[in-house]
C-alpha cells in the first residue's frame, strides 16, 4: 500500500485539486483507491458525492469529523483491507501533533505552490518545518513540488521558478491555471476523465506526476516540459 499526502499549511494553494486528480487517476488505472479528507472544509468529500456512480470508485474517508465516543480513531479510519493506494488531502490549518501524524509512515509528500510571493514564503518556511519539525528524510520518502495554478511567461512565474531552484527538491510538475479543473470538480471527476480535447495539454503534465510518484526521481526528465 502505497500512501501519498498532499500537504501545505498555506490555504488556497490547490491541495484538494491535486488529491481529487491523483485519487480519480489511481482508481481509473485499476487501483483499489481510498482518498482522506482531513479539510473541515469537506471539499474533498464533496467532490466525491459528485462523482458520477459509472466512474471508478474510491473509497472515501472523513478523517475531518470528530471520533465518535463508540469508535476508535483507527476504525474510524479503516480502508478496504485490498485498498493499495491511499491520497491524504490535508487542511491548511494544522497543529504540531497533526503534522507529525500527517508526515509518519508515509510513502510521498507533494507540496503545492502558487506563484506568488506570500504562497513562495509560506512554502520556504513548510519545507523547512517539514525537514526539522518533521524528520522527512529525502532517502526514505519521496518528497515533491507542484507548481500549480501557473501562466507561463509572467513575472511571478519567473519569480516562483528561481525560488524552487533554490531548493534542493524536484519540482514534479507545472500545472496551469486552467478552467478545465473547474469543470471535472463540478462534476466530480479528475482532469484525465474530462471528455474534452482541451484537457489535452495538463493531462500531459500530469503524466509526469504519476511517473514520479511510481517510478522515483528516475522516472523524470530533469525540468518539467514547457507550459
Amino acid at each position: 500500500m502505497r500512501r501519498i499526502v498532499v500537504m501545505n499549511t498555506k490555504g488556497g494553494c490547490g491541495k484538494t485539486t491535486i488529491a481529487t486528480n491523483l485519487a480519480s487517476y489511481y482508481a481509473r488505472q485499476g487501483h483499489v483507491t481510498a482518498l482522506f479528507d482531513y479539510d473541515a472544509q469537506h471539499s474533498s468529500s464533496h467532490w466525491l458525492k459528485l462523482r458520477n456512480g459509472n466512474a471508478a470508485p474510491i473509497h472515501g474517508v472523513t478523517a475531518y469529523e470528530r471520533t465518535p465516543l463508540t469508535m476508535t480513531r483507527s476504525w474510524q479510519l479503516r480502508v478496504p483491507p485490498e485498498t493499495d493506494r491511499i491520497v491524504v488531502d490535508t487542511p491548511a490549518s494544522i497543529d504540531r501533533q497533526d503534522f507529525l501524524d500527517h508526515v509518519r509512515q508515509v510513502d510521498a509528500i507533494l507540496i503545492p505552490v502558487l506563484p506568488s510571493p506570500i504562497d513562495t514564503s509560506a512554502a520556504a518556511d513548510f519545507v523547512r518545518d517539514l525537514f526539522l519539525i518533521g524528520k522527512v528524510r529525502g532517502d526514505r520518502v519521496q518528497v515533491g513540488i507542484i507548481s500549480n495554478r501557473v501562466r507561463a511567461n509572467t513575472r511571478a512565474f519567473q519569480a516562483l521558478t528561481r525560488f524552487l531552484g533554490s531548493l534542493d527538491i524536484p519540482v514534479v510538475a507545472q500545472l496551469r491555471d486552467s478552467q478545465g479543473y473547474v469543470h471535472a470538480t463540478d462534476q466530480g471527476c479528475g482532469i484525465h476523465e474530462l471528455n474534452d480535447s482541451r484537457a489535452a495539454r495538463e493531462r500531459h503534465h500530469w503524466r509526469r506526476v504519476y511517473r514520479w510518484l511510481e517510478e522515483g526521481r528516475s522516472g523524470l526528465s530533469p525540468t518539467p516540459r514547457p507550459l
